[in-house]
């Protein structure tokens, strides 16, 4: 039933199996990592929709949560959209020292080191999965996809201050989206894994 659900987000979203696949596991680690995370992020200085979300996560079960994360799109977020942020740390040839304190801890890098890899694996590859998937416009593409894959270690380290939901402050879709899961209503929850793929067109359009 998982592959023939993968199967219909592929034919809507233009997205391989294998993308879809790939996002889901990313999603799901992200989630199970939120709903572990609110005393954690309380200490490191989240802002306060972190520890909201961390909140809703934490009563739902894996299979629950794994309902969630089935999205043709990313759950998290690593300030994708943000052509003058990822200029900077990519022009930067500077490695992370080691004297650096990035704050977060070893699980919450370690997750942020495994969705750069896979951001920047898609980013050298042809196609607009980069685009789909992670809101990324298209120079913070082309920077992404000219770094060597040493790079991304010490990139991981200073991004994973950044590691937030995506829409972090939009509660209606959150909560819709956790609610939706804690129920175990499968309409809902594609109704409201649809909607992001209108936050995500809205985020493109100019503002007026």
């Amino acid at each position: 039933m998982q592959d023939a659900f993968i199967g219909n987000w592929s034919a809507e979203s233009h997205l391989s199996a294998e993308h879809l696949s790939s996002i889901r596991n990313l999603n799901l680690r992200f989630l199970d990592l939120a709903g572990a995370r609110a005393n954690q992020w309380v200490a490191a200085g989240r802002g306060g929709p972190a520890v909201v979300l961390s909140t809703q996560l934490a009563p739902l079960s894996r299979a629950q949560r794994a309902a969630a994360a089935d999205c043709p799109y990313a759950l998290f977020d690593l300030r994708f959209e943000d052509d003058a942020h990822w200029n900077v740390c990519l022009q930067n040839p500077a490695p992370w020292q080691v004297a650096e304190e990035s704050g977060a801890d070893e699980e919450t890098t370690g997750f942020v080191r495994l969705a750069l890899f896979y951001t920047w694996h898609l980013a050298s590859s042809a196609g607009l999965a980069a685009h789909l998937l992670f809101g990324m416009h298209g120079d913070t593409a082309n920077a992404l996809r000219r770094i060597s894959v040493d790079r991304l270690p010490g990139l991981a380290q200073t991004e994973a201050n950044n590691l937030t939901a995506r829409w972090s402050t939009c509660g209606a879709y959150w909560n819709a989206l956790i609610g939706a899961a804690a129920r175990t209503d499968t309409a809902a929850l594609r109704r409201v894994q649809l909607s992001g793929l209108q936050l995500i067109v809205a985020s493109r359009l100019p503002s007026v």
